[in-house]
Parts: C-alpha cells; sequence; structure tokens
C-alpha cells in the first residue's frame, strides 16, 4: 500500500472532480432563469451540421485519455496539463456564476433523419444552452494539445502530434456547428488560454534555458 501510494500519489489532484462537478452541477440548475446571451454576427453564417457530433463526443476521451496517459507515464506532464486544465475550469465556473450566460440559436432538428441527428437532440436534453462562456470544451482541447506538444514521451512522435492537432481544430469547430456555443465562446477560451499558458508552461521554458546557458558556459 505504501508503494502504491508513493508511486500514484499524484492522484489527489483528481480530487478536484469534488469541487467542479458539483458547482457545475448547480450552475446547470439555472434553466430558464434570465442570463446574457452570447451570440455575434459571425454565428449566423456558420450552419448547423450534425456530423460534428463525433469530434465532439471525442472530446472526452480525448482529454480523459491523456490525463491517463500522463498519470501512469508522466509526473511532471501529469501536472502541469492538471495545473492548466483545473485553472481555466475554476475560471470559466466563477464567470458563469458571476456573469450568467448562455445562446438562444439551438435549431429545431429532426432526431429520425439519423443517429447523428439522434446523438445530438441527446446532447441538447442532457446540456442546456446555459453556462457556455468561456467554453471548456475549446479550452481543454487547446490544453490537451499543449501537452501533447510539450511532452518530452509524445512531441517526437510525428504523427500523434498532427493527429493531435487535427483533433483539437475538429472539436473547437465543433462546439459551433452544433451550435453548443457562440463563436465569442471560443474566443475568450483562446483569451484564458493566453494567460494560463504562461503559467503552467513558463517555468519549464525558463528551466530549459537556464540548462542550456549552463551546459554552453561548461
Amino acid at each position: 500500500m505504501k508503494q502504491f501510494i508513493k508511486k500514484y500519489g499524484h492522484v489527489w489532484i483528481l480530487s478536484y472532480g469534488l469541487i467542479y462537478l458539483p458547482w457545475f452541477a448547480r450552475l446547470q440548475e439555472n434553466v430558464g432563469k434570465p442570463y446574457n446571451v452570447m451570440h455575434v454576427g459571425l454565428d449566423d453564417y456558420i450552419p448547423f451540421n450534425e456530423y460534428f457530433i463525433v469530434p465532439y463526443l471525442l472530446w472526452f476521451l480525448y482529454v480523459g485519455g491523456t490525463i491517463a496517459y500522463f498519470f501512469f507515464r508522466s509526473k511532471e506532464d501529469y501536472y502541469r496539463l492538471c495545473t492548466f486544465l483545473f485553472t481555466g475550469m475554476t475560471i470559466s465556473l466563477l464567470v458563469c456564476t458571476l456573469f450568467p450566460n448562455g445562446t438562444d440559436f439551438r435549431p429545431a432538428i429532426d432526431p429520425d433523419k439519423n443517429i447523428f441527428c439522434y446523438l445530438v437532440s441527446v446532447l441538447w436534453k442532457i446540456d442546456p444552452c446555459i453556462n457556455v462562456f468561456p467554453s471548456i470544451h475549446v479550452y481543454n482541447s487547446i490544453g490537451v494539445h499543449i501537452a501533447v506538444c510539450h511532452s518530452e514521451l509524445l512531441k517526437k512522435n510525428r504523427p500523434l502530434v498532427i493527429g493531435s492537432g487535427i483533433l483539437m481544430v475538429l472539436i473547437c469547430m465543433a462546439t459551433v456547428f452544433l451550435k453548443q456555443h457562440s463563436v465569442i465562446d471560443g474566443v475568450g477560451s483562446l483569451l484564458m488560454t493566453a494567460v494560463i499558458y504562461p503559467i503552467a508552461y513558463a517555468p519549464e521554458s525558463l528551466r530549459k534555458r537556464k540548462y542550456a546557458g549552463e551546459t554552453f558556459n561548461l
């Protein structure tokens, strides 16, 4: 037991879920209450496309699988990824708590049209169109791809890095093509990334530059 705790003691950070999940669930209960509508003109030019439900749902495997991989293979990458993800997720909860927001442009769809429309209809029943800014789907997808690109274990695997980048882009596109989010929600996620990225990854870059300088001086 002691060896297990010593080896996997970093599991503690996942207890963040005990904070995030109840908080998010409470926010989701605000259905029917007034909220600030997130909408920009560009949203009206983006057509609904049910096929994007595939990358949208792959997000869960993309994020969860990457966290699990780093949990077992690289404690440093794991901590950096969790720091990035959980910091942004907390900020998102705070924004939605203090600034209730949502969208109002989901179209009427026929769930019997095909399996993709059916899955979208199920998603919409489970996930009301509130608490959308900034988009966690977009933010976490960017965070996972950044982690892959920084990982010493993965960044040299070019097909994997390219595949990760493509999936990240498809997931981000899915949020607007499925009418889950406004474009402005994604912009908010990009701004949040710009702020939190230096916190989670700048220390790594500084350390590498310092090490390179010491090696050069030798």
